[in-house]
């Protein structure tokens, strides 16, 4: 079969067009035949630039639970790029998230969480990662995050809590001090490992996020969980980490906070007895005092929060996430 160009077709004599015109084939087999020839005759640089233009780029797999995302939620991300990366480290909220990665799911993973102030919209999770090759992939994925339901009550507490003189808040001005030296202590590796257990095996008796009304007047946001355990109750960690501090505070009563790296921590308020010192290791399950009613407390009872780089979390929402091992 002989092909023809279509400059050629169009210098032809007019027999030989007629015939050309009753048979197309011929004309389609020799434009593909000078598309290939094209093609394989660009340069290589060119020819891998048609290439890409042509290849549909892999996809990232990103998931996250909860599967519903309020205000004041923590959150589990997992992210599988779309080949082998060296490192991953993510921005959320304002927030640096480092990813661990988990051999036996081939995903990495990184804790982060909503803070109460984070108002209802869509909010970008953003990726880099570098490739085996000291190459950078990114990635960006829009999430929803809707408005958490909660609810308010009013409390009848002492006045010295509502209203102290000049030496109580010289004492709320001291414990204040300890907690934001304390706060920036964090380390910068991952100590957790596995679930967050609840701190004592008790109901609930208050829950996160509740507006309070004290004395009708001074309002606040609850931002941890009660459990109503008489006093004596022994207190557990939550999980593995590090005392940051073990101390008496105005509000807080006697009060421990455990760091748990990468801006993780949580608090254990109105405790009767601490029974950890300030940089004990401490184990997921192992006690740390027992519950009490110091501080402002209107009765017995343990109060556990979550801080998470300067934001407190949901605790019951972080005891029933599914969390790596590794």
């Amino acid at each position: 079969m002989r092909y023809y160009s279509l400059t050629g077709i169009l210098s032809m004599d007019k027999g030989r067009q007629g015939y050309l015109k009753h048979n197309p084939s011929v004309i389609f087999a020799g434009a593909t035949a000078l598309l290939v020839i094209a093609l394989t005759s660009l340069p290589y640089a060119r020819a891998d630039q048609v290439a890409t233009r042509l290849a549909v780029a892999p996809a990232w797999s990103i998931r996250w639970q909860p599967a519903r995302l309020v205000n004041g939620t923590p959150v589990l991300f997992r992210v599988k790029p779309p080949s082998l990366v060296k490192s991953l480290n993510g921005t959320w909220l304002g927030h640096d998230l480092p990813f661990t990665f988990e051999p036996s799911t081939k995903t990495w993973y990184a804790l982060a969480g909503i803070s109460l102030e984070t108002k209802p919209g869509t909010y970008s999770l953003t990726l880099t990662a570098e490739s085996g090759k000291g190459m950078s992939v990114s990635s960006v994925k829009r999430i929803r995050v809707a408005a958490g339901e909660y609810h308010t009550i009013a409390l009848l507490i002492p006045k010295k809590f509502t209203e102290p003189n000049a030496a109580q808040l010289e004492a709320i001005n001291q414990g204040k001090s300890l907690k934001d030296k304390a706060f920036l202590q964090s380390g910068a590796q991952r100590e957790w490992s596995g679930a967050f257990l609840p701190p004592v095996n008790a109901p609930v008796s208050d829950v996160f996020g509740t507006r309070r009304t004290f004395n009708a007047a001074v309002q606040s946001v609850h931002k941890g969980l009660d459990y109503a355990v008489p006093a004596g109750t022994p207190v557990f960690a939550v999980n593995s980490g590090t005392v940051i501090l073990a101390h008496p505070l105005f509000f807080e009563g006697n009060c421990v906070v455990l760091d748990h790296g990468q801006g993780l921590l949580t608090l254990y308020l109105h405790l009767s007895e601490i029974t950890v010192k300030e940089g004990d290791r401490i184990a997921r399950g192992q006690q740390i005092g027992m519950s009490g009613a110091t501080g402002r407390a209107t009765g017995a009872h343990l109060h556990v929060a979550v801080r998470w780089q300067g934001v407190y979390l949901n605790p019951a929402i972080l005891f029933s996430l599914h969390l790596p091992r590794t």
